[in-house]
């Protein structure tokens, strides 16, 4: 193996056997097994998957619940053993598939922090030497001497991260540690994540949240029924993770809080660009079907749901009536005064027909915009530009549409 490759994986494969009728006693079993009966069956977890991980990577996997991604993780950390294939490392390996495993619920916080140190690998001066880093991190100083047990799942994590990341390793492995705590919290993971990328430490992260994967990946796998289904450019990686999702939204009988609507006509990329004077939102539309008239609009709000933001290309000059043909691709670019003042921002997409009667996908949690520059706040802003272009076939490069 090449020495700049930090993980290897060849052909690897994964099955569990899963119990099919209950067995409780010996004269059951011989019953079973003169009539035939296995008594469980085969799921294929993993089958045939193949990629490299170089030093200095920050690599990630994302797929839908139940995809393989945790079981990948687990036999990356040598937790579960493969039934093919062959996995290669260089270096040691940290994961954090699980924080705050190890924890002791009848031991004080500040016992905690030195059993889960020992469980690392440190010694007792090191501890000694980091402990208060540790609890700054967790800003938990208040709470070192009370037992676990009274903590909150949000102090818990917050405790175990701290931990974890002063972790010994070449390769670092996570998983969704960032699914809990608050948004302050979230931060501080965010601010360690950008400095593991500055400092080239090889990083293997699981997650759901495809913002986090085009800002601090450089590369990962799109991972779907056990199989490799994209891989390589992260943007192309988000984009096909993306359109897994848009393929299952349902009519608009069936909600979702998150995303929802006949999917004809979806949402399948989007990127927020913050400049000094303004906010640019790119995204791309595909569509299954042909519709003479489409309103796309996008909504910014605060995290507690406050709107502070709105446009459509029904608001915008020449924007009336906006056609859209089966199999085309619509890029579509909104522009708005960045005067949202140092605020984290969420951006929702909406995609209806030209009268409002049929919802083709409404995402309320398509982005999100961390911090603006602008120190002004001004609420709900409608006076903007918006650009809409086809995404040419083979040979034709014309826009159809600008405004």
């Amino acid at each position: 193996m090449d020495k700049n490759v930090a993980i290897e994986v060849e052909h690897l494969s994964k099955t569990f056997r899963l119990p099919t009728e209950k067995v409780s006693s010996i004269k059951q079993s011989f019953v079973n097994f003169i009539k035939g009966t296995k008594g469980y069956k085969r799921q294929v977890v993993l089958n045939d998957i193949s990629f490299v991980v170089r030093e200095g990577d920050f690599f990630g996997i994302v797929g839908r619940n139940g995809s393989g991604k945790s079981t990948l993780l687990k036999l990356l950390s040598g937790i579960y053993e493969q039934d093919g294939g062959s996995i290669k490392r260089n270096g040691s390996l940290v994961s954090f598939i699980e924080l705050g495993v190890g924890f002791n619920s009848e031991l004080t916080g500040k016992e905690n922090i030195y059993l889960n140190g020992a469980l690392l690998g440190f010694s007792r001066k090191e501890m000694d030497g980091m402990y208060e880093e540790i609890v700054d991190f967790a800003e938990l100083h208040e709470f070192m001497g009370q037992k676990l047990k009274n903590y909150s799942s949000g102090m818990q994590v917050r405790l175990a991260f701290s931990i974890a990341i002063r972790a010994k390793g070449d390769i670092l492995v996570l998983d969704e540690v960032l699914a809990v705590g608050d948004e302050a919290f979230q931060r501080k993971c965010y601010a360690h994540f950008a400095k593991l990328k500055k400092t080239k430490k090889t990083v293997i992260l699981v997650t759901h949240s495809m913002d986090t994967v085009r800002e601090y990946c450089n590369k990962a796998i799109l991972v779907d029924n056990g199989k490799i289904v994209e891989s390589g450019d992260v943007n192309r990686v988000a984009r096909g993770y993306s359109e897994l999702f848009a393929s299952m939204v349902g009519d608009a009988d069936s909600h979702n809080e998150e995303r929802w609507g006949t999917g004809e006509i979806r949402v399948t990329e989007i990127e927020s660009r913050v400049k000094k004077d303004k906010i640019e939102i790119d995204m791309e539309i595909l569509s299954t079907i042909e519709a003479d008239s489409i309103t796309v609009a996008i909504r910014l709000s605060l995290l507690d749901g406050s709107l502070v933001a709105g446009m459509s290309t029904k608001r915008m000059l020449n924007c009336e009536k906006l056609a859209i043909k089966a199999g085309e691709v619509k890029k579509i670019l909104f522009v708005i005064p960045n005067n949202l003042g140092k605020k984290d921002v969420r951006i929702g997409t909406l995609i209806v027909n030209g009268n409002n009667t049929i919802t083709y996908d409404n995402w309320d949690g398509a982005s999100k915009i961390s911090n603006p520059n602008q120190e002004s706040f001004y609420p709900i802003v409608y006076d903007n530009k918006v650009v809409i272009r086809r995404v040419p076939a083979a040979g034709d490069k014309k826009d159809i549409k600008k405004s």
